[in-house]
């Protein structure tokens, strides 16, 4: 398995654990509170990292810079995203609206990018020979 592939697989299992738990917790709680932080801990956590991986394990088989920077802004900008929405959505620490609404807003951004990376990696990279 390439590192690209491993890493994104490794952070990916992370996102599951975290969305299971999440999901176990609001329904002993009887609480949806956690509603779209839980989703999206999956659908961009779990479900696009894991995609990713499966991608890089079977399409992508060199090292490029490109591959790097899409790799590790998908990873911070998940983490981003998802924190930055449990922050905005309940205002943990006392901090100030505007502050978790930037944190939220630059997660979600950098995520954007990768998605950006993605396609970019994918239209220029699409004459790979397969051996």
């Amino acid at each position: 398995m390439n590192n690209y592939s491993q890493t994104l697989l490794r952070f990916s299992a992370l996102f599951a654990v975290i969305g299971a738990f999440l999901g176990a917790h609001m329904a002993g709680a009887g609480s949806l509170a956690f509603r779209p932080i839980h989703a999206h801990i999956l659908v961009v956590g779990w479900l696009s990292l894991f995609a990713w991986a499966v991608y890089y394990k079977v399409f992508y088989r060199k090292v490029s810079t490109l591959a790097k920077l899409h790799v590790w802004s998908a990873i911070i900008g998940s983490i981003g995203l998802t924190i930055g929405m449990w922050m905005q959505y309940f205002q943990p620490f006392g901090l100030s609206e505007t502050f978790n609404l930037i944190f939220y807003i630059v997660g979600g951004t950098i995520l954007l990018v990768s998605f950006f990376l993605f396609l970019f990696l994918t239209l220029t990279d699409g004459e790979q020979k397969q051996s």
